[in-house]
């Protein structure tokens, strides 16, 4: 809920939501309160639970659209870093105009952004911005709106890792030998030292106040919320999606051969939104520790290939996109949207070499699909099959006809 403009408690309890985001992001919608009390002051009072008012929605579709400014022009920087090899007589041909419609009317976004009102393009957008400007080579600028970024949602920290070592590898180390091995000679302490200005001003003017009022350990218990569930709440399709469907197969053939005592069973879900533990019957139960076990070990080749093999702003996407997809089959309560941290990266990647393309699609494809129970309301049904044929019949053929 938006910040009150006015004093309030340092704690409620009034809602059974909270706002599990890092404090920059408080911060934006308390800004955005000052002016939603000009629309509908009601909307900003915290007992009115479930409020929602035709300006209330009005505001914040308009809050939406109004940000999502930022995600167009990070589009618009992500194709001025794509060379125009391909020559195309028709503009509808050209790969930077390709790149614009599969990022602009991306289906996963415009369900996701538009619907849920977590202005999601807009924190997408300063993604998109800190990959074009490190692949400009304007690192500092990269690393700060990346920095800025995991202070607005922390969700982005699954990618973390391969933006930590592009900026050493290509920031801080000098690679001059002809295979592209690193020179520790070549070491600028410098660099290492601005890069870390950065991210230390950043999270001090974020995290800095809760430390000095002692309400770190609050922030810190929300935004990592571990007893939320292994799977969030409509199962994001991972391998621990994979795992629970199999410890509930085994289960009920436990119950049919009589080797479990449903008595025993705990009736609690798998998922949730909200607060919820749960316990496997046959398999065993899965913590978060060893959760982010397994996300350290998939992602270790894709970071290991960028160190040891770097191909520039190409093997960044790469590792970005492998790392995305790391957090997202082996992470803690994964949401299904996360899906969207790996195909828009990927959509840079697909209009530059047909192998690329070819994951592009299938990724697209499938990962857009499984966003479908976001979408629930009968109604919603044709709208959400519609856009997503549209945007699939457009992927398929604008990449084709790049590559033919």
């Amino acid at each position: 809920c938006p910040f009150h403009p006015s004093s309030s408690p340092i704690f409620t309890a009034t809602s059974e939501w909270t706002l599990d985001y890092p404090p920059f992001f408080a911060w934006f919608e308390y800004a955005l309160s000052h002016i939603a009390k000009y629309f509908d002051p009601q909307m900003l009072v915290v007992e009115n639970l479930n409020y929602a008012s035709r300006a209330t929605v009005f505001f914040q579709r308009l809050s939406v659209i109004l940000t999502d400014s930022l995600f167009i022009y990070a589009v618009h920087e992500c194709c001025r870093c794509i060379n125009g090899k391909r020559a195309a007589k028709d503009i509808l041909e050209k790969p930077t105009f390709i790149l614009a419609v599969l990022l602009l009317w991306n289906f996963g976004l415009l369900i996701v952004d538009h619907i849920h009102f977590q202005y999601n393009g807009f924190l997408f957008g300063l993604m998109l911005l800190s990959v074009a400007r490190l692949c400009q080579k304007r690192y500092l600028e990269g690393a700060l709106l990346f920095a800025v970024l995991l202070h607005f949602k922390h969700i982005y920290i699954y990618v973390a890792p391969a933006y930590g070592i592009y900026l050493l590898r290509s920031y801080c180390f000098t690679a001059n030998n002809a295979d592209g091995s690193v020179k520790w000679r070549s070491f600028s302490f410098l660099h290492v030292t601005l890069l870390g200005l950065i991210v230390c001003l950043v999270s001090a003017l974020s995290l800095g106040p809760f430390l000095v009022l002692g309400q770190l350990p609050q922030v810190i218990s929300r935004l990592f919320p571990f007893k939320r569930g292994l799977c969030h709440a409509y199962w994001a399709p991972n391998f621990w999606a994979l795992y629970n469907a199999m410890d509930k197969a085994l289960t009920i053939l436990g119950l049919k051969c009589n080797f479990l005592d449903g008595t025993k069973i705990p009736k609690a879900s798998m998922t949730g939104g909200l607060v919820q533990e749960f316990q496997h019957t046959v398999l065993p139960s899965v913590t978060p520790l060893a959760t982010l076990i397994c996300t350290f070990i998939a992602i270790l080749p894709s970071v290991f290939c960028l160190w040891f093999k770097p191909q520039g702003p190409r093997g960044f996407l790469q590792c970005l996109v492998l790392c995305a997809l790391s957090s997202f089959m082996f992470g803690w309560h994964v949401h299904e949207k996360a899906i969207l941290l790996a195909i828009l990266p990927l959509s840079l990647l697909s209009i530059q070499r047909a192998k690329d393309a070819g994951i592009y699609l299938i990724l697209a494809t499938t990962g857009h699909f499984s966003l479908f129970p976001l979408l629930f309301t009968p109604p919603e049904l044709p709208i959400k099959i519609l856009l997503m044929l549209l945007f699939t019949v457009y992927s398929f053929s604008s990449l084709k006809s790049l590559f033919r």
